[in-house]
């Protein structure tokens, strides 16, 4: 079964990745936020 739509993983990285974020100011700092938070748990 095909299903719609289906992005490349390529050209998803290539746009969401890692490498892509931190090309941008923008992206760096969504980095740094997100490293900020660690792996925080939302236990209650």
């Amino acid at each position: 079964m095909h299903y719609p739509r289906r992005t490349s993983r390529i050209k998803k990285i290539r746009k969401q990745g890692f490498r892509a974020r931190m090309r941008t100011k923008a992206g760096r700092k969504m980095i740094n936020r997100k490293r900020a938070m660690g792996r925080r748990l939302n236990v209650r």
